[in-house]
This record gives C-alpha cells, sequence and structure tokens, in this order.
C-alpha cells in the first residue's frame, strides 16, 4: 500500500468482543499497520475509522480508530507480578509519603532478612523513604505502609487504571472509555 502516514501516527483503540477496551492502562492501541492487518485476517470489525485513507493500486481503505475482536478474549484473573503493576496497584504513589517521584520497589520483610518479591511484600516507595527505611521492618522503622500490600485482580488493576487517562484519546474513542475523572489520581 502507498502510505504518506508516520509510523506512530492513528492508533486504534482495540476493544473485545464485547466492546470494552481489552486494558486501560496501559491503553489497548494497536499500530494502524497492525490493526489493518488484523481487518485483512478478519480478526476485528472496524467500528471507527479516521478521516486519513491509505491507498494501493486496487484498494483505498480509512485508517481504523476503533477495532472490536471478533472473538472474546477472556482477562486474565490474576495479573502479572511486575514493577509496573505493583505501581499501578498503588497508584503510582510512595506508600509511606505519597510522593509520586522516584518510585522503586519496598520489601516490607526485606530480602536479606528472608523476604520475598510478591504482592504481599512489596509496596512502591520513593527513594527517599526506601533508603530511609533500609533494612528494617516497618515496625522498626516506625513507617506503615498507607496500604498494606495485596494482591489485586485485574478488575483493581483496571479501576485504578482509568484514574490515570493517557495524554492523548481520540474523539472516535470516547465513547468506548470510562474515565473515572471525578476521582482525583
Amino acid at each position: 500500500m502507498n502510505v504518506h502516514v508516520s509510523s506512530g501516527a492513528y492508533p486504534a483503540l482495540v476493544l473485545n468482543a464485547d466492546f470494552r477496551p481489552l486494558s486501560y492502562y496501559p491503553l489497548s492501541l494497536w499500530s494502524w499497520q497492525d490493526a489493518i492487518k488484523a481487518v485483512f485476517l478478519d480478526r476485528v470489525n472496524i467500528v471507527e475509522q479516521y478521516d486519513r485513507a491509505v491507498h494501493s493500486p486496487t484498494l483505498e481503505m480509512k485508517l481504523p480508530s476503533v477495532v472490536s475482536l471478533k472473538t472474546y478474549v477472556r482477562p486474565s484473573t490474576n495479573p502479572a507480578f511486575t514493577r509496573f503493576n505493583v505501581f499501578l496497584r498503588d497508584k503510582f504513589a510512595c506508600q509511606f509519603c505519597g510522593s509520586r517521584d522516584d518510585l522503586t520497589f519496598d520489601h516490607l520483610v526485606p530480602r536479606s532478612r528472608g523476604g520475598h518479591t510478591t504482592w504481599i511484600n512489596v509496596v512502591a516507595a520513593c527513594s527517599a523513604c526506601n533508603l530511609k527505611k533500609g533494612n528494617m521492618t516497618p515496625a522498626e522503622a516506625g513507617m506503615w505502609p498507607s496500604q498494606m500490600p495485596f494482591q489485586p485482580s485485574v478488575h483493581h488493576l483496571h479501576r485504578n487504571g482509568r484514574l490515570f487517562p493517557p495524554n492523548y484519546l481520540h474523539e472516535s474513542w470516547l465513547d468506548y472509555l470510562y474515565w473515572d475523572s471525578e476521582l482525583e489520581p
């Protein structure tokens, strides 16, 4: 296809077959190239389109702005333990002082004292609080997290993700996204 579109422009919002986004944070987006490939492989339906088109010698196609999967993908019930997901669970805030700057992991029971890197032993902490707590338990340091760590559900992470809308939201996506704008991040 003859294309005069930059590869990062014109992303497509990807909805599950039930018309809900596959994820909110990060928002489920595909490049326009991946969206067109999925259309030709008959894996998605085009729900909304951009005004911009791509051309081949025999075809002109508007770029999809919203696509829905033809087959429902059952969301995972147990989110992966990742640094990003811990920060998302903890709303991108230090669990000791509330700072949003320079976040790290803190092991409540330090690894050097037998603590494990698990959902129930790790919280988001700013570098200053992590350094201050050091190799101590919360009781020894007199530092208690505002929220004790827990294993979140996918629903919990999606709910928290809605608190942090992305910088770019195309107007054609808004009918399919539900942001909790009344809640402060």
